[in-house]
């Protein structure tokens, strides 16, 4: 059983001068090791046996009572360090344990900036370029959330890694609810942190967020602190008692075989810039991809008449190879564009004039037909014409959409979709063919 004595090394001359109280720590016979503590004591006070001052010593009583408490107290710790320590315990590692216990400060690691633990977190994950760029979005509404709280609450506010609490993100999610409301107020945040950014055309001010958006970003937010967690950047879990609304889908909108043909056959012949985008836009219809992937798509993605590709989205977690064969559309539309001497596999715009060219093709082939979608900011159902809400994405969900129809298997979707097995998205196509659901009604005929 370890134990620990304190006493002191008599010195012959001089016994008017305090000395330092030592400390002993043994455990069995091959185990001892030594404190020289900063306690001090005159010699001939020292009672070697009781080891505190001596009983007949003329002395303050609180005096006393104060020496007395720190042998007591001094022992109390060098047990407890060997405790925790065992007989790895130097005397050296010793004396460093109790500087630490006195002295926490020296030995404390200064917390690093939370912006630049966010800055490192984006290197050392290796995310693929989409994911970066979204969280790039979520540290600029960081940035601009701590200026607005500095500007109109506490000066000079700081978001630090420890401070965080669920608090913070209650009023962090308040903020991005409310920030397109903010902008007319407080334009020098957003001239310093863009909501928007490498883009043809800015957008005024933060379009209003929807709580599935909110629920993105805090995902990105957790993600982000669980790292901070694992390399031991912070104890601090501040969503451990914040509560999120469910993120809310509606069902998803997407076009018809015969409308997609339709779309293909209408004539643009006097608009040939649209009917370009137009051909982009089927070409994506048949290969499912996303709009991030289909804008990097060149020559070499063509590999014996099937479309090869890495999702971007995905590269850093799930690198899978996409391999989706073209139909005879696919291939007469890749031919039509064969002469385009580019990178690039066909002549794309930027992705807002994608969109924005979508909707004018939807018009003109006629297909506006009125479809129930759910508002992601007010999460009520509204009543839109198609083209109204036709995008690039609309193109992906018409390929998964289509397939699923016929084949009714998600994991096989997903292999030429990329999307992950098991993936939620496809829970949401399982109530959307009405022909499907009366081919299993009939089934009880």
């Amino acid at each position: 059983m370890a134990t620990v004595t304190a006493f002191i090394r008599t010195i012959k001359t001089n016994k008017n001068k305090s000395i330092n109280v030592r400390f002993r720590l043994r455990d069995g016979r091959d185990f001892q090791i030594f404190h020289k503590s900063d306690i001090l004591v005159l010699p001939d006070k020292w009672d070697e046996k009781q080891q505190k001052i001596k009983a007949r010593c003329l002395i303050d009583e609180q005096e006393r009572k104060d020496f007395d408490k720190s042998i007591s107290d001094r022992k109390d710790l060098i047990h407890s360090i060997y405790l925790q320590k065992g007989k790895i315990l130097t005397s050296d590692l010793l004396e460093t344990e109790i500087d630490k216990a006195f002295n926490p400060e020296k030995y404390e690691t200064p917390q690093q900036a939370f912006f630049e633990a966010f800055d490192e977190f984006l290197v050392k994950r290796k995310l693929s370029d989409v994911r970066e760029k979204n969280f790039m979005v979520l540290k600029r509404a960081l940035q601009r959330y701590e200026l607005f709280v500095s500007v109109n609450e506490r000066k000079d506010y700081k978001l630090e890694l420890d401070d965080i609490t669920s608090e913070t993100i209650v009023d962090f999610e308040s903020f991005l609810r409310n920030e397109h409301t903010l902008y007319d107020e407080y334009k020098d945040i957003y001239d310093k942190f863009p909501a928007m950014t490498n883009v043809a055309r800015k957008a005024s001010k933060p379009q209003p967020r929807g709580t599935n958006t909110i629920n993105a970003l805090f995902n990105k937010l957790r993600a982000f602190f669980n790292w901070c967690l694992d390399t031991e950047k912070t104890t601090n879990r501040p969503f451990k008692r914040y509560e999120s609304k469910p993120d809310l889908y509606g069902t998803p909108i997407y076009i018809t075989i015969d409308e997609r043909n339709q779309i293909y056959n209408t004539d643009l012949s006097n608009r040939p810039s649209l009917a370009i985008q137009r051909d982009i836009f089927v070409f994506q219809c048949l290969v499912g991809c996303r709009v991030s992937d289909l804008y990097k798509f060149t020559k070499h993605n063509i590999i014996n008449d099937a479309i090869e590709y890495i999702p971007r989205k995905t590269k850093g977690e799930n690198p899978d190879t996409i391999r989706v064969p073209l139909n005879t559309t696919a291939k007469e539309i890749t031919k039509r564009y064969s002469s385009f001497d580019e990178k690039t596999l066909f002549p794309y715009i930027s992705a807002q004039k994608y969109n924005d060219a979508i909707k004018e093709i939807f018009r003109i082939s006629e297909i506006t037909r009125i479809v129930t979608v759910l508002n992601p900011t007010t999460r009520e159902e509204e009543k839109r014409p198609i083209n109204e809400i036709a995008s690039s994405h609309l193109a992906r969900r018409t390929f998964c959409g289509n397939l699923y129809k016929k084949v009714k298997d998600p994991n096989l979707v997903g292999k030429l979709s990329g999307h992950a097995e098991g993936s939620k998205a496809f829970a949401r196509y399982r109530d959307i063919d009405e022909n499907m659901k009366k081919e299993l009604v009939s089934l009880i005929e």
